[in-house]
C-alpha cells in the first residue's frame, strides 16, 4: 500500500469536481432529498466555485492517493477563508472526504494529520471543523482524535437548514 498527498492546483479543478461530487453523494444522499442534494452539489461544486476556492491564497486543497489512485481530498482554510470567525490563530478543516471503497484504511487520519502539520507550520494553535449532527461515525472519529464540541452553526442543504457541530482541537 502506498499513500501520497499532492497539493491541488487550478489545473486540478475538474478532478476535484469529480471527487467532490462522488464523495459528497456517497456520504449524504441517503439522508437528504434528491432536490436538496442536487441544489447543494451544483452550488458548492460547480467549476467556477471550485476555481475561485483553488485561487484563494487562504485555502488549500490536497488529494490523497492510495496506490496511485485518488482516494479522497482535504480542504483547509485560514484567515478570512474560514467559514466562521475563528481568528488568526485557527485553521479550519472545511472538507475531508474519502471515497467509500478506500475507507477504513487510515486515510482520514492521514489527511487530518496533514491539516495539523499545515496548522503547525502556520503557527496556528487550534484546528476546527463543522460536522453534521447526524453524522455519528464522523463525530466519533473526530472525538477519538481529540476534537471536542465547542459550538454549532447552520448548514444549508438546498433549502433545508441543518445543524453542524463545531468541533475544535487545541494544538500544543
Amino acid at each position: 500500500m502506498t499513500l501520497n498527498i499532492k497539493k491541488c492546483t487550478l489545473e486540478d479543478s475538474r478532478k476535484l469536481q469529480v471527487i467532490s461530487y462522488e464523495t459528497f453523494n456517497e456520504t449524504f444522499k441517503h439522508q437528504n432529498s434528491p432536490e436538496n442534494m442536487n441544489a447543494y452539489l451544483e452550488r458548492a461544486f460547480n467549476l467556477k466555485q471550485l476555481e475561485n476556492e483553488l485561487s484563494n491564497i487562504s485555502s488549500q486543497f490536497y488529494f490523497v492517493y492510495f496506490n496511485n489512485e485518488v482516494a479522497g481530498y482535504l480542504k483547509v482554510n485560514t484567515d478570512d477563508a474560514q467559514s466562521e470567525e475563528m481568528g488568526d490563530e485557527s485553521l479550519e478543516i472545511e472538507r475531508v472526504y474519502i471515497k467509500k471503497k478506500f475507507q477504513k484504511h487510515g486515510l482520514g487520519k492521514y489527511l487530518l494529520n496533514k491539516a495539523i502539520e499545515i496548522a503547525m507550520e502556520g503557527k496556528k494553535n487550534k484546528i476546527w471543523l463543522g460536522v453534521w449532527e447526524k453524522n455519528e461515525n464522523a463525530i466519533a472519529f473526530y472525538k477519538k482524535l481529540g476534537f471536542v464540541q465547542t459550538g454549532a452553526h447552520s448548514f444549508y442543504m438546498g433549502d433545508e437548514e441543518q445543524m453542524d457541530l463545531i468541533m475544535t482541537k487545541t494544538l500544543t
